[in-house]
């Protein structure tokens, strides 16, 4: 199956937050696009993990175990380190498809998000093994202290992401359109 784009639910992320501190915000305080992002199943949960937009730096920086960069880091990169479990029921699929109406920053988006996508779904091997491994690292301490500092807690986080279910009321299933 191939990878899709989602937002997740503000609310959501702002819950769990609550009890872990490095769950990033949808919405960039200087940006005014949300946050997109990859759904993957990482220890049998499905998870998000947010994309960042390309950044100069990105082209001078390295892949890390957290950190993987979409086409060189000309495309933006995947910032393992802020995925967070999450519930189907908590994400929005993203519109690429370029509407008649759209302005050309929204048509420049989005064909940023349809290069993205595609490399993201070559990669898709790669993506679901780093995120895997970084999973384990961190969830069994093996995580050097930086690495562990700048990573959700994910273990938290899915302990939260029942609790929130619980509370309201969300069944599995498939992402909203």
């Amino acid at each position: 199956m191939n990878l899709s784009f989602y937002r997740a639910d503000a609310k959501y992320c702002d819950f769990l937050r609550q009890a872990d501190p490095c769950v990033p915000y949808t919405r960039d305080k200087k940006e005014t696009r949300p946050f997109v992002g990859i759904l993957i199943t990482v220890a049998e949960m499905n998870y998000y993990a947010p994309l960042t937009s390309p950044k100069p730096k990105h082209r001078g920086m390295k892949n890390q175990l957290d950190f993987l960069k979409i086409n060189h880091g000309t495309w933006g990169a995947i910032n393992f380190n802020n995925m967070i479990p999450i519930h189907p029921q908590c994400l929005t699929a993203v519109e690429l498809r370029i509407l008649p109406t759209d302005v050309k920053a929204d048509v420049d988006y989005k064909n940023l998000l349809a290069n993205q996508l595609s490399w993201c779904n070559a990669n898709k091997k790669q993506i679901l093994k780093q995120a895997a491994k970084l999973y384990g690292i961190i969830t069994t301490g093996k995580a050097r202290p930086e690495l562990a500092g700048r990573c959700c807690n994910f273990r938290i986080d899915e302990q939260q992401c029942r609790v929130y279910g619980e509370a309201h009321g969300l069944v599995l299933g498939k992402p909203k359109k």
